[in-house]
């Protein structure tokens, strides 16, 4: 039976040392004091006796000796001794009965108490093969999160494409907002997440892979189409569609901000495609850090994109993870498939990223 050192004191109910003394003699017991009145409970157990004492007292049931059970497991005779008169001390019962020529017998009550012993002990062995097995190898469950306006293009070459070349890795996914994500994160429903630095906290770990600035889209008809780049100070003034969405709208609207500029916003849609449709219909521009390859709306009309003159605070696409959980194995492995998928030279499904940055100054506008 494998020894479980310490297990306790990180998995269960509060051990105590292994080598701790009896506090007090286990009373003499008369003969009906062996008959099995209580019935012993894990809880019980586990209250005030580590799994190492367990282990003790039942490789000395086993080996019908302390001095047999020392040397199969190699543990001094008196360690194990003491362990047996805490495990008798805290239960108020006595284990075993001490014959001079034939060493020690179960008592009923013993024996009651090596079932439970050796059930728990099993019980913890599992423990161990199950973190094992973990930590050696590609497989379990790994909860995704990805911010909502980016899992068209990053979701199925580097998420899903992690699941095929993983087989046994179950994955689950979920999408949303920067403020979903972050709360998912802290009530442990995902393990990491693909997501901008945008108000992360101090319990949330964040490690930067591209930067993307923010740029223009207006739609093929617009008097700003033929335009290179543009000012924002040209763009404050015009009809404006903003994408909607927590933490990302605070993102846009301080862009103007630092300048003492207001957008002027006719409408707005927490859905990147129902934007990109009402500016290809000519309703009003809009901001974007994301840049797909396709420059299409859904219906079928073109957008056009512009650089955004000056410098402005871009947007960093990273991971996201809750520092006080560390990653597991799995994650981890996850976690490298990103920084191999994604920088600053290639993202999933978005354009190069070079027309973008370096910003342009105002006067090569």
């Amino acid at each position: 039976m494998p020894r479980c050192q310490g297990i306790v004191d990180t998995l269960l109910l509060g051990a105590v040392d292994a080598g701790a003394g009896p506090r007090r003699r286990p009373a003499q017991r008369t003969a009906a004091s062996l008959q099995p009145a209580p019935v012993f409970s894990l809880r019980t157990m586990l209250n005030r006796i580590s799994l190492r004492q367990m282990e003790y007292f039942v490789a000395t049931a086993k080996h019908g000796s302390i001095a047999a059970a020392s040397s199969q497991i190699h543990i001094s005779a008196p360690s194990i001794s003491a362990a047996i008169a805490h495990v008798e001390t805290e239960l108020d019962v006595q284990l075993f009965v001490r014959h001079p020529s034939k060493g020690l017998a179960l008592t009923v009550l013993g024996q009651q108490v090596m079932s439970e012993c050796e059930d728990l002990l099993e019980r913890a062995s599992r423990l161990y093969k199950i973190a094992s097995v973990s930590s050696n190898t590609i497989q379990g469950t790994l909860r995704v999160g990805c911010f909502q306006s980016l899992t068209a293009m990053i979701a199925p070459e580097v998420i899903f494409g992690f699941s095929r070349a993983f087989e046994k890795v179950e994955l689950h996914m979920v999408e949303g907002d920067q403020q979903l994500l972050i709360d998912k994160l802290h009530t442990l429903e995902i393990d990491v997440a693909l997501s901008y630095d945008l108000r992360l906290g101090d319990e949330i770990s964040f490690e930067a892979l591209a930067r993307l600035p923010p740029h223009v889209v207006v739609s093929e008809l617009h008097p700003l189409s033929q335009q290179i780049a543009v000012t924002l100070e040209e763009l404050a003034r015009l009809p404006m569609v903003l994408l909607d969405l927590p933490l990302s709208r605070d993102y846009f609207m301080s862009l103007f901000a630092k300048f003492g500029l207001e957008p002027n916003i006719v409408a707005r849609s927490r859905s990147e495609e129902v934007v990109r449709s009402m500016v290809a219909n000519g309703i009003g521009y809009a901001l974007f850090n994301v840049r797909p390859k396709s420059t299409q709306a859904l219906d079928g009309k073109r957008l056009v994109r512009l650089r955004l003159v000056g410098e402005h605070r871009p947007m960093l696409l990273g991971l996201t993870t809750y520092k006080p959980m560390k990653p597991s194995r799995l994650t981890e492995v996850f976690m490298q498939r990103c920084r191999a998928y994604i920088s600053d030279q290639y993202i999933p499904g978005m354009s190069e990223g070079s027309f973008f940055d370096p910003y342009v100054p105002p006067e090569n506008k």
